[in-house]
C-alpha cells in the first residue's frame, strides 16, 4: 500500500489530498513515538484476543492478526521495517504494514478501538515498564551506599551546615542519609505504579462502544490490575506521564545534590575522595588536572529532567476533556526524562561504588571549626546542670578563647576552660575529641557507629525483600 494511499485511507475520506510538508512534519509523531513499537503490538494482540473471544472477530481472522503483528515486532527487532512519516505514527505505520502482510483482515482490528485509548495504553505500558527499570536502578545505588556505609561505619568526617563545619558525623552516616533519599524515590515509583496500573483500552474515541467487548479481559492481559472506570478519564489521562516526570525529578534533584558533595569533596582543598578514572577527565591544558566530569554532567542533567516536568505540566493545564493533539508532546518528555534518568543512575551507581575514601583527610577536617562545640555545650548542661542557653553562651567563650589562641577546643587546657566556668573538669577532655563525639550520638538515625550498623543492617533487610 502506498504512503499516500494510507494517509488518505485515515483521513476516512475527508481530505481528497494528502496534508501539505508543513501539516506533515508538524504532526507526525512517528520519529519518537516509534518507541512504543512494543506496547503498541502488544496492546493490539491482546484487543484481537478480546474482540475474537467475544465474538466480535472471526478466530481465523484473529490468527492472522496476531501472527501478522508477531511479524512485524521481528521486523522492527531485526531493523527491517520502514517508518513512514506520511503515516503519522506508530499505530498507522504497525497497521499499514499489517494490511501489507494480512490483506482485509487488518481492516478488522481496529474495531472497538481508537487511536485515543490505543496511545493512552501503548504509554501507559512503556511508563510502567520504564518504573520498574527506574526501581531496579534504585536499588542499585541504594545497595552501593550500604556497601560503603557498612565499610565506612566509623569513618569521621565533618558534617555541615550552610557548608560550614558544624558536628562530626560519620562518612557511613553520611551515607546512610541518600539511603533513605533514594529509598524514597523508589517508593514513589512504586506508588506512580500502583496508580497507573489501570488500563484505558476499551475507552475507543471518549465514549466507549457499543460492541460487546470485556475490558477486563485486555486489561488482565496486559498486566494491568483493572480497566479504567471512565472512558473520558481514559483517554484523556496524563497523570501517570506527569507523575513519573515528577518523581524523575525529584530523584534527578537528590542525584545533583550528591554530584554536587562528590564534586566538592574531590578538590584538593577538600581531598574527601577521589573518583576512578573511569568517572574522571583530564585538561587539554593542564596536565595536573582530574576533573569529576561524570558527576557534573549529572548536575547538569537534572535541569533537563526538571524542564520536561514543566513543560508536560504547562502542555496539560489548558487542556480541556478529553483528546486534544497537544497530547502529543506528552512522549519526547518522557522519553528523554526516562532515558536521561537511566544515565544518571547508571553514572552515580558507578561513581560511588568506585571511588576512593581518604579517612585521614575527613577525619582532620572533622576537628577543624571547632566542631565539638555543642558536645561541650551538652556537657555543661548534662554535668554541671547549667540551663542549655547559659551552657551555650559559655561554649561560645570557650570558642572565642580557643580561637584567640588559634588552637582548637580540646587543646585548651583545664585552666583555660576554668577561666571561663570554675564547674569544669578534666572529664570534659572525654567529650571534645571527635571520635568520643560521634560515639556519644546514640540517638535512634544518630550518627554513632553503633546505630550507623543498625540502620545498615534495618536496610540491607529491606532491599533483599525489595
Amino acid at each position: 500500500m502506498s504512503d499516500k494511499k494510507a494517509s488518505n485511507q485515515m483521513w476516512g475520506g475527508r481530505f481528497a489530498s494528502g496534508p501539505a510538508a508543513i501539516m506533515e512534519a508538524i504532526n507526525a509523531s512517528i520519529s519518537f513515538d516509534r518507541k512504543l513499537y512494543a506496547q503498541d503490538i502488544r496492546g493490539s494482540i491482546a484487543h484481537s484476543e478480546m474482540l475474537a473471544q467475544t465474538g466480535i472477530i472471526s478466530a481465523a481472522d484473529q490468527e492472522k492478526i496476531a501472527h501478522g503483528l508477531n511479524t512485524i515486532l521481528k521486523e522492527i527487532e531485526v531493523g527491517t521495517f520502514e517508518f513512514s512519516t506520511r503515516l503519522e505514527d506508530i499505530h498507522m505505520n504497525v497497521e499499514a504494514r499489517l494490511s501489507d502482510l494480512i490483506g482485509s483482515a487488518a481492516g478488522r482490528l481496529h474495531t472497538a478501538r481508537s487511536r485515543n485509548d490505543q496511545v493512552a495504553v501503548d504509554l501507559r505500558l512503556w511508563v510502567k515498564d520504564e518504573c520498574f527499570r527506574v526501581a531496579e536502578a534504585l536499588k542499585g545505588l541504594i545497595s552501593a551506599f550500604l556497601e560503603r556505609a557498612e565499610e565506612h561505619a566509623a569513618t569521621v568526617m565533618p558534617g555541615f551546615t550552610h557548608m560550614q563545619a558544624a558536628q562530626p558525623v560519620t562518612f557511613g552516616h553520611h551515607c546512610m542519609a541518600y539511603v533513605e533519599m533514594f529509598s524514597r524515590d523508589l517508593s514513589r515509583v512504586r506508588d506512580a505504579i500502583e496508580r497507573m496500573d489501570e488500563s484505558p483500552l476499551g475507552a475507543a474515541a471518549l465514549a466507549g462502544t457499543s460492541f460487546p467487548i470485556d475490558r477486563h479481559q485486555t486489561a488482565k492481559a496486559l498486566g494491568f490490575r483493572e480497566p479504567m472506570r471512565n472512558s473520558l478519564d481514559s483517554v484523556s489521562d496524563r497523570d501517570f506521564a506527569l507523575e513519573f516526570l515528577a518523581l524523575a525529578a525529584i530523584c534527578a534533584t537528590h542525584l545533583s545534590r550528591l554530584a554536587e558533595e562528590i564534586i566538592i569533596w574531590s578538590t584538593p582543598q577538600f581531598g574527601f575522595i577521589r573518583l576512578s578514572d573511569s568517572f574522571s577527565t583530564g585538561s587539554s591544558i593542564m596536565p595536573q588536572k582530574k576533573n569529576p566530569d561524570a558527576a557534573e554532567l549529572v548536575r547538569g542533567k537534572t535541569g533537563r529532567v526538571t524542564g520536561h516536568l514543566v513543560g508536560l505540566l504547562m502542555v496539560m493545564k489548558g487542556m480541556p476533556l478529553t483528546y486534544g493533539k497537544d497530547m502529543q508532546e506528552d512522549k519526547e518528555s518522557v522519553f528523554d526524562a526516562a532515558e536521561t534518568l537511566d544515565l544518571m543512575l547508571a553514572a552515580m551507581t558507578g561513581m560511588v561504588r568506585d571511588m576512593t575514601v581518604n579517612a585521614a583527610a575527613m577525619k582532620k577536617a572533622a576537628g577543624s571549626g571547632h566542631a565539638t562545640a555543642t558536645d561541650l555545650a551538652d556537657w555543661l548542661v548534662r554535668t554541671l546542670g547549667l540551663p542549655f542557653r547559659e551552657a551555650h553562651h559559655v561554649t561560645g567563650r570557650a570558642v572565642a578563647l580557643a580561637e584567640e589562641k588559634k588552637v582548637s577546643l580540646e587543646k585548651l587546657s583545664l585552666e583555660d576552660l576554668q577561666s571561663i566556668n570554675p564547674g569544669i573538669t578534666q572529664d570534659i577532655f572525654s567529650v571534645l575529641a571527635v571520635q568520643n563525639s560521634v560515639k556519644s550520638r546514640t540517638s535512634f538515625g544518630g550518627t554513632a557507629p553503633s546505630e550507623v550498623r543498625k540502620q545498615i543492617r534495618t536496610w540491607k533487610k529491606r532491599i533483599a525483600k525489595a
